[in-house]
């Protein structure tokens, strides 16, 4: 008994233990988008594209490897008359390396490490898309999360109600539609509230897989949170093209592509190119020779400058092409985020006007109903009216801050896409 006791007593203890080990973590939304920086497995592609381009760049360096031949030289066929020992030939050794010309490979060095510039401005832009559909789950969960707040405040007062009619209508002082009508509410208040729970699951799982962690990974998010509209100070050209993510890819871009242009510039530089040749006679009266010879490419030969003076020709297109592109781009922007702005603030004032003024006038008239529906003075279908009301007014608010909020994380999508 002493033993069981003791059993007893160390599970009441650990007890509380576990259920406090099994709480699901609150995760901010900061905390969310830094871990989506940090462990999306598609975001880390890019870091490591970004570094093969290094190595590819010091590969670009390299020479070719040399060449070494070994065979016979000036050696008579087979059954030939040899009438002097000079007419034996020679076992010929040869050595060959290609030299490239160093301004080349630099310039190369320099147009291959700048494509790792690319792949970093294009991980930016997939992290403000992550980030964009963080906010958007993030905000959708808040929202379900204060749906089921209200669902359930108004559960309460369908439950009070159909308890009333339960008790008046043994003394014939309702009818038993009205408890039918009142347990059809409140069951279909349990089922929005399920529907909501769903939102709730799904938005968990999106988040856990855009942070690389098992999609049924327990978490809660802050619900005290509010969502703040904060424009930008400035919507000059020179602003954008320094915080928005697509701007900075297409400068690396461009960038690139200017270097590339310096690589094919010096092209028009020759190329080396040395060789030794030593050769041992197969007759004992001729002396041992060698042969060095060094070479040099002419790439201003018309034939072959036509190759990379068309080649330049094409990128400076190109580059010219997408500077009008980036102009483009901004100048659309700025329009863009101007007319945002507006339609976020008009929304502000409509939901303000929603909270301060109707709602709470809509509440006002549900409590003097079920006043006078507790003193019998009113019928309950009007209850229910005015029930019905408040509560399609409370949810058309929720929507219309959904509507709010994505509207936000449209924009700032935008300012730094």
């Amino acid at each position: 008994m002493k033993y069981i006791t003791k059993y007893i007593v160390w599970m009441l203890l650990c007890f509380p233990v576990g259920i406090s080990a099994q709480v699901a973590p609150v995760l901010t939304l900061d905390s969310i988008i830094q871990r989506v920086d940090r462990n999306n497995v598609l975001l880390q592609s890019y870091g490591l594209k970004a570094e093969s381009y290094k190595y590819s760049a010091d590969a670009a360096t390299a020479w070719m490897a040399p060449m070494v031949g070994l065979g016979t030289f000036m050696t008579p066929y087979p059954g030939q008359q040899v009438m002097d020992e000079r007419d034996k030939g020679n076992i010929m050794l040869q050595l060959e390396q290609d030299i490239p010309n160093p301004a080349k490979l630099n310039a190369k060095k320099r147009y291959i490490a700048s494509q790792g510039n690319i792949e970093l401005a294009t991980r930016d832009i997939t992290l403000n898309d992550f980030k964009a559909r963080a906010k958007l789950l993030y905000y959708s969960w808040l929202i379900a999360r204060q749906r089921i707040a209200v669902l359930q405040e108004t559960e309460k007062i369908m439950l009070m109600m159909k308890k009333i009619e339960e008790v008046r209508y043994p003394y014939n002082q309702s009818q038993l539609s009205g408890v039918y009508r009142a347990t059809a509410k409140i069951e279909d208040n349990r089922n929005m509230i399920r529907m909501q729970e769903g939102t709730i699951a799904k938005a968990r799982s999106w988040l856990n897989s855009l942070m690389n962690a098992p999609g049924n990974a327990a978490f809660e998010i802050d619900t005290t949170y509010e969502p703040r509209f904060a424009p930008a100070a400035s919507y000059d050209t020179s602003s954008l093209s320094a915080v928005r993510k697509d701007i900075v890819r297409m400068d690396a871009s461009i960038h690139s592509m200017q270097l590339n242009i310096e690589s094919m510039k010096r092209e028009k530089k020759p190329d080396f190119r040395i060789r030794f040749d030593h050769m041992s006679p197969l007759g004992d009266m001729m002396p041992k020779a060698y042969s060095a010879m060094g070479m040099v490419s002419i790439p201003i030969a018309p034939w072959t400058s036509k190759m990379y003076r068309s080649g330049i020709k094409a990128m400076q297109y190109n580059v010219q092409a997408m500077e009008k592109e980036r102009s483009a781009m901004l100048q659309e922007t700025q329009g863009m985020l101007y007319g945002m702005q507006y339609e976020i603030q008009t929304m502000q004032q409509r939901i303000a006007t929603m909270e301060q003024k109707v709602i709470p006038a809509l509440q006002q008239t549900l409590d003097a109903n079920f006043l006078n529906y507790q003193e019998n003075k009113l019928a309950l279908s009007n209850v229910i009216d005015s029930w019905e009301a408040l509560t399609m007014m409370q949810s058309g608010v929720l929507d219309e801050k959904l509507k709010l909020y994505e509207m936000i994380v449209d924009y700032e999508k935008q300012l730094y896409r």
